[in-house]
């Protein structure tokens, strides 16, 4: 399941005129880097839409008749696609936003 944490949760209580010590997140309490953040989301969501497909392909060669079951995991994984895409447009945006920006 993907998950949504705070990116800068320091910068939220900070003061206008405070100046914070930029560190990468991955030196901060053994956290995670955002690429390799965003490469275990792309890999659940790629697990997700595999499994759905496998459960898919049981039920339709008649090895499993639990519908149910099928139609959940085909919703996380249309979910999970859909969060990651909208995700990846918001990026795009802000991004563009940034370049629009003059210095």
């Amino acid at each position: 399941m993907l998950s949504v944490s705070s990116i800068v949760p320091s910068l939220v209580n900070a003061s206008a005129q405070q100046r914070i010590p930029v560190q990468p997140a991955a030196e901060k309490q053994g956290a995670e880097s955002f690429s390799s953040m965003l490469t275990n989301a792309a890999q659940q969501v790629n697990t997700l839409q595999n499994n759905a497909a496998s459960q898919a392909r049981s039920f339709v060669l008649g090895q499993t008749n639990d519908i149910h079951s099928v139609m959940i995991a085909s919703q996380k994984a249309t979910v999970a696609l859909e969060l990651t895409t909208q995700v990846r447009n918001k990026v795009l945006d802000a991004y563009q936003e940034v370049m629009r920006m003059s210095m």
